[in-house]
């Protein structure tokens, strides 16, 4: 590579002369200098020192320490003072000095003879000026920054250290987690930070007396060294705040909000302040179930999920002393760590809570409701309170008929079928613990409150709970001739059963509804054969209402 060569004439002496010349030689120059060696300027550098014919006489290499100096103000040998103005930090020169700019007729001991010419091959390692503050060149910058690090904020970033001249010292996989403006950290660093963002990326050069100083670090750090860090901001919280909430979709009608106590069901995205996500209840495909101000959840989270309207979104960021503070959580939350949770509230209810029925259709002639043990035909939709649809009766071939009060629905269902007249619409709200309960059902999350939208289209009136026939007038006396049609004075189950349809069909009795009236009316003469001969005599004949009198009488005795 050819060399740059200078040569430095001083104007003190009349007559010029190659003695009275300082030659450089810049053997290698950075393609980038931000900076050039001025008067004034400290500086710390590796050199080699020989004499014109190759013999060395001092070497900082062979000492393993770099000379340190001020420039331009005597401190140095002339010719050096002159020779390593304008280098560049890891530029190569190589500096000729004639004796009366190096020591003269007198020499140095008996390392430099009188009348020497030196020849110093250097390196410029470093370079700062007592003036020198903290230096910062911003790399990137979030678009978005409405909080830049303030003193006495807490900071956790990732760096890389490094020497003016490249050299790194330090760099780690885990951030670094501290007070800013309280005195950990060096000076430069603490004034290094102010002002940045989360996710920004800073360059950040720190003259050595803003560093370590005179004794440095270590064997890492030398003395008198100036240092640079490249920052990426990561998190940034104060220990006063509070949690953040962004109201994102706030639902235009909001009849109840979550208050604590209640078991709310909601789905959630989890990130870090710079965005890294952490965890995801949609991932799962299953929602975050918990009651709500009892300390199942992280303080944070507790707090900001009261007041929320069913089907709310919202952002909430919370700090590290309500989230899971210095030490984290596992390997998947890092100590110290600010969290964004954007939540959807799915629906909440209240332990307490009773089934909700809204009538939104009755007709104007109501003379027959719906009641426990009556056979009812209706129609239905069933929806989440996210208007997630999961049954309804239009998707099956007929529609759906149960008897109230036998437990063949769900019970918070049972209850809002009642009282209804045929053609009357309602909406049945129906918390959990009335419904399916914690785990749920085919296609019904667990803890899930569920809409039901009906419509009663028949009733067929039924008995009370024990019976599998009732009179609805005075039966015939005396009944037992009535029932013996051919009057043997037997009946067996074909004339039992004639019977029975008999006064159904003239509006006279009625049979337990739901079930097969052969089969109802099988039980009714099995009951009644008391000798299971397969006749039913006058004897064995009893009204189920003579045998409950009857049997009070037992007990009251």
């Amino acid at each position: 590579r050819v060399a740059h060569y200078y040569i430095i004439t001083l104007s003190s002496f009349s007559v010029p002369s190659p003695l009275e010349d300082v030659v450089i030689e810049r053997h290698y120059i950075p393609k980038l200098c931000a900076r050039e060696v001025q008067i004034g300027d400290f500086v710390r550098y590796h050199y080699n020192g020989t004499f014109t014919d190759g013999k060395r006489f001092d070497s900082s290499h062979d000492r393993g320490t770099p000379f340190i100096g001020q420039v331009g103000l005597g401190r140095l040998i002339t010719g050096m003072d002159r020779g390593i103005q304008g280098m560049c930090v890891n530029e190569h020169r190589r500096v000729t000095v004639p004796p009366h700019l190096a020591y003269g007729s007198l020499g140095a001991g008996n390392v430099i003879p009188p009348d020497t010419t030196l020849i110093f091959d250097l390196v410029l390692l470093d370079i700062w000026n007592a003036e020198d503050k903290v230096e910062t060149h911003t790399l990137s910058k979030p678009e978005g920054c409405v909080r830049t690090v303030q003193a006495s904020d807490f900071v956790r970033y990732h760096y890389n250290g490094s020497l003016l001249d490249g050299t790194p010292f330090d760099s780690r996989k885990q951030t670094y987690d501290t007070y800013v403006g309280q005195g950990y950290l060096i000076q430069g660093m603490e004034e290094g930070l102010l002002g940045m963002c989360v996710g920004e990326r800073r360059t950040v050069i720190i003259p050595p007396f803003l560093a370590y100083g005179e004794k440095g670090y270590g064997t890492t750090i030398p003395p008198q060294a100036s240092l640079m860090f490249d920052v990426l901001l990561v998190d940034l919280h104060n220990p006063k705040d509070d949690i953040i909430m962004d109201n994102q979709v706030v639902p235009e009608s909001c009849a109840r909000k979550s208050v604590v106590g209640d078991f709310m069901r909601y789905h959630y995205n989890g990130t870090f302040l710079d965005g890294t996500p952490f965890d995801s209840s949609y991932q799962r495909n299953s929602t975050y179930n918990t009651y709500i101000g009892l300390g199942y959840v992280i303080p944070g989270m507790d707090k900001a999920l009261q007041g929320l309207c069913i089907g709310e979104k919202r952002r909430i960021t919370v700090p590290p002393h309500m989230a899971y503070g210095e030490n984290g959580s596992g390997d998947v939350i890092p100590g110290s760590a600010v969290l964004v949770f954007d939540i959807h509230v799915i629906d909440f209810h209240n332990p307490k809570d009773t089934v909700e029925i809204r009538v939104t259709q009755k007709p104007e002639e109501c003379n027959l409701t719906s009641a426990a043990n009556d056979l009812i035909r209706y129609r239905y939709n069933c929806s989440l309170l996210d208007g997630t649809l999961i049954y309804s009766s239009d998707h099956q071939e007929k529609p759906p008929e149960t008897v109230l009060g036998t437990f063949r629905v769900i019970e918070g269902l049972d209850e809002g079928l009642r009282d209804m007249c045929v053609g009357e619409r309602r909406v049945v709200i129906v918390p959990p613990h009335l419904g399916h309960g914690e785990n749920g059902a085919r296609d019904v999350p667990g803890s899930a409150v569920l809409l039901f939208e009906l419509e009663l289209t028949h009733i067929q009136k039924g008995v009370p709970e024990g019976y599998l026939f009732v009179w609805l007038e005075d039966s015939p006396e005396p009944i037992y001739q009535a029932m013996d049609l051919n009057k043997d004075k037997e009946v067996p189950l074909e004339e039992f059963s004639e019977f029975i349809k008999m006064q159904v069909a003239n509006g006279k009795g009625r049979l337990l509804p739901g079930r097969d009236p052969d089969v109802v009316i099988k039980d009714m003469f099995d009951n009644q054969d008391r000798n299971k001969d397969g006749r039913v005599t006058e004897d064995e004949l009893k009204l189920k209402v003579d045998e409950d009198n009857e049997k009070l009488r037992h007990e009251e005795l």
